[in-house]
């Protein structure tokens, strides 16, 4: 049986540089790269630049795929459910201005987080060293 030393040190300082989580996933939530926190992490609505304009870090490697997706889903469901209910038991308006406000808000809550949510995916991705994020510094 081949026991790991907990004093064995990497062989590569990629390795050993710390790359912490949440900052990394906030200037992914603010759509810039979760390395240097300058550079624009997408170059449209959704698209993930191949590489960062400043610090130059590789993004090509991202995978988040249908992940933001699930969350987009996943919060605005939790916000605008409760929300319909509070203002339909409480306010009682008509049923067409009510499925228009609310339409036209999870459409909004949707459009605003699904990017923000792809970049923190992005970043969490790059502080994990998930997908060929490890080879970088």
């Amino acid at each position: 049986m081949h026991q790991i030393s907990a004093t064995s040190a990497p062989d590569n300082a990629a390795d050993r540089d710390e790359r912490p989580v949440w900052p990394a996933m906030r200037r992914g939530f603010r759509r810039r790269c979760p390395r240097c926190g300058q550079g624009a992490l997408f170059v449209g609505y959704l698209k993930v630049a191949d590489q960062c304009p400043i610090c130059r870090l590789d993004l090509h490697h991202q995978r988040a795929d249908d992940g933001p997706a699930y969350l987009t889903i996943l919060i605005v469901g939790h916000l605008m459910a409760p929300l319909l209910l509070f203002s339909f038991t409480r306010f009682r308006p008509d049923p067409l201005v009510l499925a228009t406000v609310f339409a036209v808000g999870t459409v909004a809550l949707s459009l605003y987080l699904l990017p923000r949510l792809k970049g923190m995916i992005v970043g969490l991705q790059w502080a994990r060293r998930m997908h060929g994020f490890g080879s970088e510094m």
